[in-house]
């Protein structure tokens, strides 16, 4: 697995041109920097329900609000990189999410948090659309998969990296001020994208020398990208309402706010290995073979976690996140294979908003099922909720290449 993996990582590297390394480079550090912001938020959220006496569904709130602008703006922010330049609006997106970070750090009460996860949300709204899009207009041919699947696993890094950064930031200073030095750094990362993302023309494919033109696409049915659209939908919102809870189960069976930091970051470390990992699984055996394996096993892992003790439920995490997350390295990379090289990017736009948008709703509507019935309960509607994918990505048998 691990030479696999190594492959994964320079499987690429030969042939790139120097425009490759940087759009790969670029939008890799985008990648994980603003999934790691946005998943800053759930190791917050037992503190900040401390500090302002808030519900579950309030917490549901605070993370929509960010989640939603996120997804609200995955188009308008495709479309002003189309007329101001990709480079301009990521960066400019990028330092608006560090600036919600430092004025959630300067927050007196709810509404002001809200507002400060807003501007945050509305920054890291340009990151997905632009940063894929980069991507996929730097490769051509069966490589631009691999250089998705890459660009993809780069989120998670951010995941692992930033949630335990501020984990042990909270051992030596209080929650405001370890934000607001997290939020400068996209200030920095942002002056970087700036300078050095690279320029492409609208439409611009980089061919390194010797790339051959991908093969002509063969015909896939209508329904086959909303269906797939459908699946990614089903699979975040699993994901969020799963994430929305998971402090609390873990506060229940004594964990502290740095075991719960620590759990996080095992749920993240699974998901970067699931995410590589479902790369050659789905290689081998299809996107919907990789869909079946891995929500069946989310809806296991999640009930799995009802009796076990503290220490128990945290060696289940990293495998729960590998199941977790790994469904999303198939849907990413299936996008390419359903739509007209032509329209990928703004496909990839409606990807993303809809799967982000699922991630902005699902908080709120289960998050009001955790006040009416427990959060148990609402765990266990979360696993049934997931099952929902087996018979959806059975409708993409045949529209899906097998490997």
């Amino acid at each position: 697995m691990r030479r696999l993996q190594w492959e994964n990582f320079t499987a690429l590297a030969p042939q790139m041109s120097g425009e490759q390394r940087r759009a790969a480079s670029i939008a890799g550090i985008a990648h994980a920097l603003h999934d790691g912001y946005t998943d800053l938020v759930y190791i917050m959220l037992p503190l900040w329900q401390t500090e302002f006496a808030l519900s579950y569904a309030a917490l549901g709130l605070l993370r929509s609000v960010l989640v939603g602008a996120m997804a609200a703006l995955q188009i308008p922010a495709g479309f002003a990189a189309e007329r101001f330049g990709g480079a301009a609006i990521l960066a400019i997106g990028t330092a608006l999410a560090g600036l919600g970070f430092v004025f959630a750090g300067a927050s007196a009460g709810f509404a002001t948090l809200l507002v400060a996860l807003l501007i945050c949300g509305i920054g890291s709204s340009t990151q997905h659309p632009i940063a894929s899009a980069m991507v996929a207009r730097a490769f051509a041919g069966p490589r631009s998969l691999k250089a998705l699947g890459t660009y993809n696993f780069t989120g998670d890094l951010g995941k692992m990296t930033l949630p335990a950064t501020l984990s042990l930031m909270l051992l030596v200073m209080a929650w405001r001020p370890a934000l607001a030095i997290l939020g400068g750094i996209g200030l920095v990362v942002a002056l970087v994208i700036f300078i050095a993302a690279p320029r492409f023309e609208h439409g611009e494919i980089v061919h390194p020398q010797g790339d051959m033109p991908a093969a002509p696409e063969r015909e896939r049915p209508r329904y086959a990208f909303p269906v797939l659209v459908a699946i990614g939908v089903i699979d975040t919102a699993t994901r969020m309402a799963f994430l929305l809870f998971l402090p609390f189960v873990l506060r229940n069976k004594g964990a502290s706010e740095q075991t719960i930091g620590l759990a996080l970051t095992l749920v993240f470390t699974g998901g970067a290995a699931g995410k590589l990992a479902c790369t050659f699984i789905g290689a081998r055996i299809g996107a919907v073979g990789t869909v079946w394996l891995t929500e069946g096993s989310t809806a296991v892992a999640i009930l799995a976690l009802f009796p076990l003790p503290l220490k128990a439920a945290l060696l289940v995490l990293p495998l729960l996140g590998v199941a977790l997350n790994g469904t999303s390295s198939v849907l990413y990379g299936s996008v390419p294979e359903l739509v007209p090289p032509q329209w990928r990017s703004r496909a990839l736009s409606v990807f993303y908003t809809g799967v982000i948008g699922s991630g902005a709703v699902a908080p709120i509507l289960f998050g009001r099922v955790g006040d009416l019935l427990g959060v148990w309960h609402a765990l266990t509607l979360v696993a049934a909720f997931v099952l929902l994918t087996l018979p959806l990505s059975a409708l993409l048998r045949g529209a899906l290449a097998r490997g």
